[in-house]
């Protein structure tokens, strides 16, 4: 994976958004203080924002240039995201929730609903309501949605914020489990040094709108070979 934002001027209110940068790790943690332009980042690279200068690529693709107009709408750019809210819709079932993401029937490749449902540990919830789910089982549906859009880069916006300890290490096992499974590369936001540590590849830290740092984590790979399954939620 490819991630280039060269030039970009985002404003946000009482400061800006101004990075340039590429992101090649197939996991990018992103760090800041609350309030630093971490979702706006997200947001900008997900198409929810429009950035007043900016160049933004993604292998290769132009997914936003100002300098020719270019535009790549949301649905057309190969992102799933996750936001910290989730937005998933309440008065429907979790695999009518699933199914609203998914790519064209019959496409190729391992992201099948039922596939998606078995890694994400979701499929005896499928015929429940959201209300009756918990935080962590809410968190699983929402990135099996972003799932089965077949992206080429998920995005994930405070993934394990809101969940106990217990559940925070299991949807971190989960996110590496996924990555094994699926191949998709992933930026995440995230204020626990314990989760950049475990997931990220490269640390990207923001300071009001401002790159503060950049650094690929030292070590072996953060996501070993392939080995046994992680035991299923009690």
């Amino acid at each position: 994976m490819k991630l280039e934002l060269r030039n970009v001027v985002l404003p946000l209110g009482e400061f800006a958004l101004e990075v340039d940068f590429e992101l090649q790790g197939p996991v990018t943690a992103v760090c800041g203080p609350s309030g630093a332009g971490k979702t706006s980042l997200l947001e900008l690279i997900a198409g929810l924002r429009t950035a007043r200068t900016a160049r933004i690529t993604l292998d290769g693709r132009v997914l936003q240039d100002t300098d020719t107009g270019a535009w790549t709408p949301v649905r057309d750019r190969g992102i799933g995201y996750v936001p910290q809210d989730l937005a998933l819709f309440p008065h429907l079932p979790v695999h009518a929730n699933i199914a609203f993401g998914a790519a064209a029937k019959g496409a190729p490749g391992a992201f099948t609903p039922e596939h998606v449902a078995e890694v994400l540990e979701i499929a005896p919830l499928l015929e429940r309501g959201i209300s009756r789910l918990s935080g962590g089982e809410k968190q699983r549906v929402a990135i099996a949605r972003a799932l089965l859009a077949r992206p080429r880069l998920l995005l994930l916006d405070e993934p394990m914020a809101g969940l106990d300890a217990k559940l925070r290490a299991r949807v971190r096992d989960l996110l590496q489990r996924l990555y094994r499974e699926f191949g998709v590369p992933m930026l995440f936001v995230s204020h626990s040094l314990d989760e950049i540590a475990a997931l990220g590849n490269e640390v990207l830290g923001l300071e009001r709108g401002r790159l503060a740092h950049l650094e690929r984590q030292p070590g072996p790979a953060v996501f070993p070979p392939a080995g046994p399954a992680p035991k299923p939620y009690t």
